[in-house]
């Protein structure tokens, strides 16, 4: 049985047609064009699905369409306004946060939820945030130093994009 459902999605509003427990993943990417929520495991284990909703983390695999109504959804797209590159962005990518890609969606976004909660995190906080998120490339060392950089905890050993820091 098919229901409409109508949430907000990046700040703007969403009507979907589909079932209840449709997967959000799945709404977001086929219905909604919004494909930077990437499918890993399917199984909420991996994060590369990761959204926020209503400012929580959560994998969007798991989240069944009939919960967002209502609903405030941030993708990774909705990340950085107007298609600009947040500094946790550059920061992420400047100190070698980000490799093969295929986790960094989800570890953006679940960075910027704690972030959202906790503006100068320690090393613990951020562990805890990012253990959702597997990333099997960077490691996490160099996840931990871009979040230690951008909230002045560490100085960066990388130099910025555009050449070296003056």
């Amino acid at each position: 049985m098919s229901a409409t459902y109508r949430f907000t999605v990046n700040g703007r509003p969403a009507e979907v047609q589909g079932p209840p427990m449709a997967r959000l993943l799945d709404v977001l990417r086929r219905d909604l064009g919004l494909t930077g929520s990437k499918e890993g495991c399917g199984e909420g284990e991996c994060g590369a699905c990761t959204v926020l909703l209503g400012g929580e983390a959560v994998c969007s695999c798991l989240v069944p369409l009939f919960q967002v109504e209502g609903a405030s959804i941030t993708t990774i797209e909705g990340i950085a306004p107007s298609d600009k590159v947040t500094e946790l962005q550059r920061v992420f990518a400047n100190e070698g946060g980000a490799q093969c890609g295929a986790c960094t969606p989800g570890m953006i976004v679940t960075l910027k939820a704690l972030l959202d909660r906790h503006p100068t995190p320690t090393r613990e906080q951020v562990r805890e945030y990012a253990s959702g998120t597997l990333c099997r490339c960077t490691g996490y060392e160099r996840i931990f130093r871009a979040i230690e950089v951008l909230t002045g905890q560490r100085s960066s050993e990388c130099e910025p994009e555009g050449g070296p820091r003056s």
